[in-house]
Parts: C-alpha cells; sequence; structure tokens
C-alpha cells in the first residue's frame, strides 16, 4: 500500500528537459491546520514566518501524502519549492495546477499532470497539413479555449504592499529587527536608529526600483495581447479575431506586411521574411519556408534534416514580407499560444529567474542558524553575534545594489533581479562570440579564386572595383542567397550582400519577363546592368531555396534563366561543399589552397552548380538530388575586421585582472568550421592572435594576447 501511494503521490513534470520539476500530492487535513494555528498564536507570528520563509515546511505541517488525482495541494521541487493548488474547472471537470504560468492539466488515463498550451510535437508533418490545415470548426477552438487558456502573455504590475513585505521578511531584515531590539534593551539607541534609518531607506529604495521595473516590463508586453488576425474556420472560411483567442490548432492567414505575430506557427503554405531581431538581437532578416507534407510517420521535427526552425514563425517576431505560392495565401498553424510560445518563455525568464548559488548569501543564512546560542545564554553573548554578522549589511549591500542600477538604468539596461548584480563582482572570466561582438557585423569581400580544369586561377581581387567576369561562378554570385527586396532595398546577410554586390547586378521581382506558373508571388530576379556586357542572360528567376543551416553548412537555390534552362548553385563550408562535387572538378590543391588563406584569418566560402532538367517542377525535386554531382566553381574569400572598440575593452579587461587561468586569454564562444576560418587576428596590448586548432572536445578557443 505504501509503495502504491509513493508511485500515485509523486511524478515528474517536463521530464527530460531543462525545468524538469518533481511533483508530490498532498491533501489539507483540518485537524493538522487547526494546531498550526494554534502553534501561530502561541510562537507569537514566528511559525507562519518560517513558513513563509519555508513553504514546503508549511505543507507537511498542514497537510497529508496522498495521491496526486486526490490532491488539493501539491509541492513542485526544483532547486528551490514552489506550491500550487490544483483548480477544477465545473463544467468540463478539468483540474490543472500552474507552475510558473504554464498550465498542467491532470489527464486521468495516463494518471499525471501534462503540459498544454502547444501542438502535439508528435504529429507528423502529414497530420498537420491533414488535421490542421483546412482550420479547427467553432467547437473545438471553444473547448481547447477553455483548457489551453487565452493567448495572452499578462503580466502582473506587482502592488506595493507585497514588494514592501517581500523585502521586509527577508531573513537579514528580521535579524536586523532582533539585533535592534537587542540594543534598544541595552540602551544603544543612537547606532540603531542610525540602522533603522538606514534599512527604511533601502526598503524604500529597493521597492521603488522594482516597482518601476515591473510597471516597464507589463508596458512591454501589453502590446502582444491586442493584436487582431486572420483565422480560417472549418466551417465559416476567414474571419478576423482577437490574438487572445487564438488556441493550439488555428489556421492563420498572413496578408500584407509588417505583422506582430502573436503566437509560435508553423508555416505550412508559401513563405515568408521575417525580422527576429527581438528574439535574437540580430537585425538580419531570416527567410522562412513551408512545412513539406511528407508521407512518412515520423514527428515533424525530425523529418527534414535543416534546422526546424525554418518552418517556425515565432511570437513577438515582426513577418516582414509574405510571398504566396502563384494564388493561394500564406498559411500558418498555430503551434505554441501564452506563456508556451518563444516570447512567453522570454518573459518567463525574466520574471522567474534561477535560484542564485550567492555563497555570501548563503554561508550567512547557515551562521544565523547553526551558531544561535542556546536560551541561557545571557545577552553579552548576543553582542557577539550582532557584531559577525553586522546589521548593517543589508543596507550596505542594498545601497551598492541601487547605485549599480542605476548606472545601468543610464545605459538602458534594466533588472528587475537586482540581488544577481553583487554576483557580477565575483566575475573572473568572460566569453565573447566573434562575429558582430569583436568584429565588424559585415564582411568585407577581399577577392575570388576561380576553378578552371581541376586547377585554381589566379586571384580576382575586387579592390578595382572590376566585376566577375560572366559564367557560372559570377551567376552563383548573383542568386545563391537569402536577400530580398524590401520598400527598394536589398536586406539581408551581409555575407550575401557584399557578394551580391560585387557582380554589380541589380535586383527586381517578378513581372512580366517571366511567364513560369511556379514562380512565388514577389519572386526575386537578378539582372545585369546595363554597363556589363557579354551576358546572354536577360535575367535569372531564384525558384527555390534550400535555406542555409548552420548544421548542413551549405544553401542551395534553383535558378532559371529568362527562356533558358535550370541550374542549381550552392554556397557553403569549402569542405562540405567539395564533397557534393564531382571528384574530378576539384581540385588536387584544393587543401593546401584552403589552409593558404584561412591561415590569415580569411573566411572562405565555396561554390559549386549543376544544370537541371526544366520538364520537372521545383516543389518536387528533392534536396539530395539536387544536390549532387555538382561542379566545384571556386572559393570566395572575405575579411571580417575588428571593431574600433574591440582593443579598448580588452585593454579594460586585462587592467581589471579579468581573464582565465592563463595570462591574457579569452575564450571565444563562436564555433565555426575549422577549415572556414581557423585563423582571426586580434589586436591587443600586443599582437595577439585567436589560433582555431582542431580539438577533438573543445567549444571554445583561447584568444591570446
Amino acid at each position: 500500500m505504501g509503495d502504491h501511494l509513493g508511485k500515485s503521490q509523486h511524478a515528474l513534470l517536463n521530464e527530460g528537459d531543462e525545468n524538469e520539476m518533481e511533483i508530490f500530492g498532498y491533501r489539507t487535513q483540518g485537524c493538522r491546520k487547526a494546531l498550526c494555528l494554534i502553534g501561530s498564536i502561541f510562537s507569537l507570528g514566528m511559525l507562519p514566518l518560517v513558513f513563509y520563509w519555508r513553504p514546503a515546511w508549511r505543507v507537511w505541517a498542514n497537510c497529508v501524502p496522498c495521491s496526486l488525482q486526490e490532491a488539493d495541494i501539491v509541492l513542485l521541487r526544483t532547486t528551490e519549492f514552489i506550491i500550487n493548488r490544483a483548480i477544477r474547472k465545473p463544467d468540463l471537470k478539468v483540474r490543472y495546477i500552474k507552475v510558473q504560468k504554464i498550465r498542467y492539466v491532470w489527464n486521468n488515463l495516463e494518471g499525471q499532470f501534462q503540459k498544454i498550451g502547444s501542438l502535439e510535437d508528435c504529429l507528423s508533418s502529414a497530420k498537420i497539413h491533414q488535421k490542421f490545415g483546412l482550420g479547427l470548426t467553432s467547437e473545438e477552438q471553444e473547448i481547447r479555449r477553455l483548457i489551453c487558456g487565452p493567448n495572452a502573455i499578462d503580466v502582473e504590475i506587482i502592488p506595493i504592499w507585497k514588494l514592501l513585505v517581500k523585502e521586509v521578511l527577508n531573513p537579514f531584515y528580521i535579524f536586523q529587527l532582533f539585533s535592534v531590539c537587542l540594543w534598544f534593551s541595552e540602551d544603544y539607541k543612537e547606532y540603531a536608529l542610525a540602522i533603522i534609518l538606514m534599512s527604511v531607506i533601502s526598503i524604500a529604495l529597493t521597492v521603488y526600483d522594482l516597482r518601476q521595473q515591473s510597471v516597464k516590463l507589463h508596458h512591454l508586453v501589453e502590446s502582444h495581447n491586442s493584436i487582431t488576425v486572420s483565422v480560417y474556420e472549418r466551417k465559416a472560411g476567414a474571419q478576423d479575431l482577437e490574438s487572445r483567442l487564438l488556441v493550439p490548432g488555428d489556421l492563420l492567414i498572413l496578408t500584407g506586411s509588417r505583422v506582430q505575430m502573436p503566437c509560435d506557427a508553423v508555416l505550412i503554405d508559401g513563405s515568408c521574411v521575417v525580422d527576429e531581431g527581438m528574439l535574437t538581437g540580430e537585425s538580419i532578416p531570416v527567410t522562412k519556408t513551408p512545412l513539406s507534407q511528407t508521407a512518412s510517420s515520423a514527428p515533424w521535427k525530425m523529418q527534414s534534416e535543416a534546422d526546424p526552425r525554418r518552418h517556425i514563425l515565432f511570437c513577438g517576431t515582426e513577418v516582414i514580407q509574405a510571398k504566396a505560392a502563384g494564388s493561394g495565401t500564406v498559411r500558418a498553424v498555430v503551434l505554441q499560444t501564452g506563456f508556451n510560445t518563444a516570447k512567453g518563455d522570454l518573459v518567463r525568464s525574466i520574471l522567474y529567474p534561477k535560484p542564485m548559488n550567492f555563497k555570501l548569501y548563503r554561508d550567512a543564512i547557515r551562521f544565523l542558524l547553526c551558531l544561535e546560542p542556546p536560551e541561557e545564554v545571557v545577552r553579552k553573548a548576543l553582542d557577539v553575534i550582532t557584531i559577525a554578522v553586522p546589521p548593517a549589511l543589508p543596507a550596505a549591500l542594498t545601497t551598492g545594489i541601487i547605485y549599480a542600477q542605476r548606472r545601468l538604468k543610464k545605459k538602458g539596461i534594466f533588472c528587475i533581479s537586482p540581488q544577481r548584480i553583487n554576483v557580477c563582482g565575483q566575475l573572473n572570466l568572460v566569453c565573447f562570440d566573434k562575429t558582430g561582438t569583436l568584429t565588424r557585423g559585415g564582411l568585407d569581400l577581399w577577392g575570388v579564386v576561380p576553378c578552371d580544369q581541376n586547377g585554381f586561377q589566379a586571384v580576382h581581387s575586387f579592390a578595382s572595383g572590376e566585376a566577375v567576369p560572366w559564367g557560372p561562378l559570377c551567376a552563383a554570385m548573383a542568386t545563391c542567397h537569402s536577400l530580398i527586396l524590401l520598400d527598394g532595398t536589398i536586406q539581408g546577410d551581409p555575407l550575401d550582400l557584399k557578394m551580391f554586390e560585387a557582380t554589380q547586378w541589380e535586383m527586381t521581382v517578378s513581372g512580366d519577363d517571366f511567364h513560369n506558373k511556379e514562380m512565388l508571388a514577389h519572386t526575386m530576379v537578378v539582372k545585369p546592368p546595363d554597363t556589363v556586357g557579354q551576358v546572354p542572360a536577360e535575367g535569372l528567376a531564384i525558384l527555390h531555396q534550400f535555406p542555409f543551416s548552420s548544421a548542413l553548412q551549405r544553401m542551395t537555390v534553383i535558378v532559371q534563366e529568362t527562356g533558358g534552362g535550370r541550374m542549381a548553385f550552392m554556397k557553403g563550408a569549402p569542405e562540405r561543399v567539395a564533397s557534393f562535387c564531382q571528384p574530378d572538378t576539384v581540385p588536387t590543391t584544393f587543401i593546401s589552397e584552403l589552409q593558404v588563406y584561412t591561415t590569415q584569418g580569411f573566411r572562405v566560402i565555396a561554390l559549386a552548380y549543376k544544370k537541371l532538367e526544366t520538364d520537372c517542377p521545383t516543389t518536387t525535386l528533392m534536396r539530395e538530388k539536387v544536390e549532387s554531382d555538382l561542379i566545384f566553381l571556386g572559393l570566395l574569400i572575405l575579411e571580417n575586421r575588428l571593431k574600433e572598440e574591440t582593443r579598448p575593452v580588452l585593454e579594460e579587461l586585462i587592467s581589471a585582472r579579468i581573464r582565465t587561468s592563463r595570462r591574457h586569454r579569452w575564450p571565444l564562444l563562436s564555433l565555426p568550421k575549422l577549415q572556414t576560418s581557423s585563423v582571426c587576428p586580434i589586436s591587443s596590448r600586443k599582437a595577439a592572435q585567436l589560433s582555431l586548432r582542431p580539438f577533438a572536445c573543445l567549444s571554445t578557443w583561447p584568444c591570446t594576447a
């Protein structure tokens, strides 16, 4: 019986995930609550205070263990204890708990709480198209709204009294109160009054700053909940709906441009260009492609060898451009809503930061608990404790935190967990990302090394401004990219932009000069300028893209020439591209030529191509078939220069003695392909160089000064 209760009382939430938690079931017992009430009265409020500091103790004192199915109180344990009361919905008899804004519903069949608010990951791509491609019925929407709740990211403005109570009931301030009472009993009034004054000021300033941060965070996410979207209902067709009413499985219709995504959704028809700067900090637009409908029964995230995020429109991002396939519409199926979304997860990480393991704070608490003298110790002995742990410590720490917080605020940096600022004083190691952090965000095109007749030709330098001569290499540079034309301006990855500009070609959208039913609306067309002669092609249309993936280390495009045939162009890591080429087209000096440039700190990209049959629709072409038997074209050489502020920042870190165990070294968090760029020159107090040697299992490389 005991073993059975133990199994039914205990379970795991989010098993295998980073936020895995243990859950225990308890049932409130009247006699225990009465005893705790009596204890609270006789302890003059000390027992409720202990229960406030240790919520698990309150559960153990007031409740008895029971199965999760019968529980009205559950105890969740990670690195700290969190308590939530199970709620029952009488109309559908749904029992759920809410943990850090996420709902978990009790499943009677499985005998456990299950996370809701997301579409099932086990669905195949075919199932998603078949089950949700025509939308949900109104009845299905109502049931899902009841279970999943509203699609809203609501951040409560914390009342001042709550902030005040939380700050005042800090163990250090309680100890401070005890110390002040002791000093008053010894007629030590001046120091006690000074401590009281400092504490009141520090508490008031802390509460004020926390309140301001809470208000700012509330206003920051408030606009998310007031978006109007177009949803396709199975029986009623397309209709406008408030984003709060969206549920997983709804079919979104994306029209126009500059559309804010109110949820996470998987694209099933058409393509989109998205600004993900809010989530990633990158200013480069990202192209999203539709989820293909395959016959495989495997989960949709496992079916494509490319990154599944290429098909997902994340909440909080902006759809810059929606491109329909032919005369159709751009459609996406809602994956996740509310705090389950990418934006919701970001907000939750702010609201519920991981518990700090602050050694000073932890040791001070242990000192208070372990070295408190017995009752018979005289008041003078208590003075030893009050001196060993200065009562002014909380006020001193708070003063430093407030000063640091205001300096951060001047830089536009907001912090709702000020206690973490003290941890920054313990830093002795700084990790950098290279591109865009230490180096400039863009790349400079240095040259191109053409390949012809199984050998490398002379380097074509771009310093003179001369364009690359017409040929497959020029066509690859003009088309093998993910650039877009937005408001007359070409936007996209800096590497792609530099490569395209070097060809001196022009970019337009599809018009009457291309009559191809396979072309999407707003298909990109590149044309040679009038100043460039001897170009037989009037233009090249980019019919289809296999987007770049860091896992695959390549991207491929299918291109059609005006009134001519089709070609496929590939761009990517040199050794990866070479593996897809016909062996007799790859120069025998490939490795040595590559090392000549990578050892000098250049970034090297390889290009390849092949001709395709024109009678096969591009939508049915498999990537494996397109990316085979290619002809190697050559190497594109780029350089990534340091930012002007990199040197003074590194020198400031050196002067502050922030480094690793070896003198003047910083780890770098970028993980480029070893043969793509093996050395990145960095200048510091001395001439420095970042060597990326082929370590087997190392995730960082040192930057040596």
